[in-house]
């Protein structure tokens, strides 16, 4: 299994084998070009020297703020960024002893999406596309995923971050979300 959603080769490798950066690009997949906010954990862990939960839910807050603040920044958004990333992290090593993983690796769709939606900054519609990504690209096979993934679990669609294996797919996953955005304006 191997990613393909930043264009850089590095920050891919990291997403494809740490499921905690992927759950961190997850989580900054927002207001910022989706390559911008899933190379974002490559720039935390090379600042820092670690990705792991433990290691980012006991950094100094203030300090790991001018982490994303530092050129080129790891969010537009860095201190409440950084702060959401810490939240997470800090779930993660309380409640899942700091693997990631362990969200998805023991459990059906329905369980892994109820889980999901539990951590701090993912809502239902970033849970889903993050349940969707799991089962399209990481390898999740749990009973149930597509369904509840929604639509965004769909053999063959476009809707996210979970469809794009390719520029190719890219190209047709904005294609998706400028028509969703300029439908709901003429709403």
């Amino acid at each position: 299994m191997s990613l393909h959603i930043t264009d850089d080769p590095a920050a891919d490798e990291l997403l494809s084998t740490n499921p905690l950066a992927l759950l961190v690009g997850m989580l900054l997949d927002q207001q910022v070009p989706m390559e911008t906010a899933f190379a974002g954990p490559l720039k935390i862990r090379d600042r820092i020297g670690s990705l792991d939960a433990a290691t980012i839910a006991g950094y100094d807050p203030e300090a790991f703020a001018e982490v994303f603040k530092t050129t080129p920044a790891v969010h537009r958004f860095p201190g409440s960024m950084a702060g959401r990333v810490q939240s997470l992290c800090t779930a993660i090593e309380q409640e899942w002893g700091g693997d990631a993983a362990a969200i998805w690796t023991d459990a059906d769709g329905p369980t892994v999406l109820k889980r999901l939606k539990a951590l701090p900054g993912f809502g239902d519609q970033k849970a889903r596309i993050f349940l969707a990504l799991l089962g399209k690209q990481y390898g999740y096979d749990g009973a149930g995923w597509r369904e509840a993934a929604g639509a965004y679990g769909d053999e063959g669609s476009f809707r996210s971050v979970a469809d794009i294996v390719s520029p190719e797919s890219l190209t047709k996953v904005r294609a998706f979300k400028q028509a969703a955005k300029a439908a709901a304006k003429e709403k």
